[in-house]
């Protein structure tokens, strides 16, 4: 099994994160910040994933360091998970409607990290939760996860369908990037031998 657990513990948050790469899509999440929990369910659904996730942060101060600390955590998991990365895709892309938003996530597990984000959300804000911190989350993961992640708006006006989309595209994306192929099961995917 494919899977990993990472505790963290900051001065800021203390998160318990589990994550099983072959999953049902099942999640048990809790991390202090609604909106958040709402788009890792999304993401550990359409990426097929069960991930559970538990942070107490310090979010009356705002909830900047749960989001970041979240993404590391998560881009921790998928790198422990993926280990030595023998016979994964690497690559995976999706493009996800979202009524009237469109959005394309690609991204490559390769041992370096890179995060181009191009989303331009209108609004500052989807009820409580600062949109800026969106971006702050795939950096914290593509960091963390050591992959080059690109997420692109290619359509959209209603931020909360254009976060949504992104979470759902990107979890598409990797669901893909991250699933063994039988027939090169012991290959490493790059001509170098190692990612």
């Amino acid at each position: 099994m494919r899977n990993a657990e990472i505790n963290r513990k900051t001065a800021e948050t203390d998160i318990a994160l589990k994550l099983e790469l072959d999953g049902k899509g099942e999640s048990n999440i809790d991390t202090g910040v609604g909106f958040l929990d709402h788009m890792l369910t999304l993401f550990a659904k359409h990426g097929r994933f069960d991930l559970t996730v538990k942070c107490e942060g310090d979010t009356y101060v705002d909830d900047h360091h749960t989001v970041e600390d979240i993404g590391i955590a998560l881009g921790d998991a998928f790198s422990q998970a993926l280990g030595d990365k023998k016979g994964i895709n690497r690559y995976g892309s999706a493009i996800i409607p979202m009524d009237e938003s469109l959005i394309l996530t690609a991204i490559d597990f390769s041992g370096r990290c890179y995060l181009g984000f191009d989303l331009d959300i209108p609004t500052a804000k989807v009820g409580t939760f600062d949109t800026e911190l969106v971006e702050e989350f795939w950096m914290a993961f593509a960091r963390s996860a050591a992959c080059n992640l690109h997420i692109r708006k290619l359509a959209g006006t209603n931020s909360h369908h254009i976060i949504e989309g992104a979470f759902k595209s990107a979890a598409r994306s990797a669901r893909q990037a991250v699933r063994v192929e039988e027939a090169f099961a012991d290959e490493i995917p790059s001509t170098k031998g190692v990612l």
